[in-house]
């Protein structure tokens, strides 16, 4: 049994994303939360209210006891890249791409 949290069309490149989700895979969800609260980083927010998304979907649609849950599985996959364009000097553009994430996170009870 397992319970499932998505995170479409995020504003984050995904390469910020993992560097967050490698700490907290395969961690108890309560671990798992305080790390989110207590790192520094820009993804951290996003992850914080996902795990609360998985945590919610575990208890009401598979009736999973909250306090044994762990994250199983947590990756990211890139999202579409959004392309903007800055004036620079003598009339040329520079591109600038905006990466999006797609994150998904999977919790599981311990045996």
């Amino acid at each position: 049994m397992e319970a499932r949290a998505y995170l479409k069309y995020a504003r984050i490149s995904p390469r910020k994303v993992s560097i967050v989700l490698d700490l907290i895979r395969n961690k108890p969800v309560d671990y798992a939360m305080a790390i989110l609260k207590h790192t520094p980083k820009a993804a951290c927010e996003d992850l914080q209210k996902l795990l609360k998304s998985a945590m919610a979907n575990a208890e009401n649609n598979h009736n999973m006891d909250v306090s044994r849950l762990y994250v199983a599985e947590c990756f990211v996959c890139p999202g579409p890249i959004l392309k903007r364009i800055r004036p620079r000097a003598q009339g040329r553009a520079f591109r600038i791409n905006k990466k999006t994430s797609h994150v998904t996170l999977v919790l599981k009870e311990q045996e």
